[in-house]
């Protein structure tokens, strides 16, 4: 003769459970750096790939404050104004000109 098993209690849950938890829409974040980047615009919703400009930023303006510190006022100062090395990169849509991403040096 089997043996029946009896119901388990209200409320009881097992030892040994998976809990498949997802989440619609996440979507990995991007990392803006130097080079053009291949995304969804999120202001006209267009596949794109950004178009980046260089703009003066704090690394820039800091290495500058050295430069004068330690003498070198006479022009030389103004050099990592010149250099991209030194500047910001802004990511911008080439369909709707917003921007969509920033790199900043510091």
């Amino acid at each position: 003769m089997a043996q029946q098993q009896a119901p388990p209690p209200p409320g009881y849950q097992p030892a040994h459970q998976t809990v498949v938890v997802t989440t619609p829409g996440y979507a990995q974040p991007l990392i803006f750096r130097e080079g053009p980047v291949n995304m969804s615009c999120p202001f006209c919703q267009a596949q794109i790939v950004t178009t980046t400009t260089y703009v003066t930023g704090t690394l820039a303006w800091l290495i500058c404050g050295i430069l004068i510190l330690l003498g070198f006022w006479l022009g030389c100062c103004l050099i990592p104004f010149c250099l991209n090395g030194c500047k910001d990169v802004v990511h911008t849509c080439p369909n709707c000109r917003q921007q969509v991403g920033k790199f900043s040096r510091m």
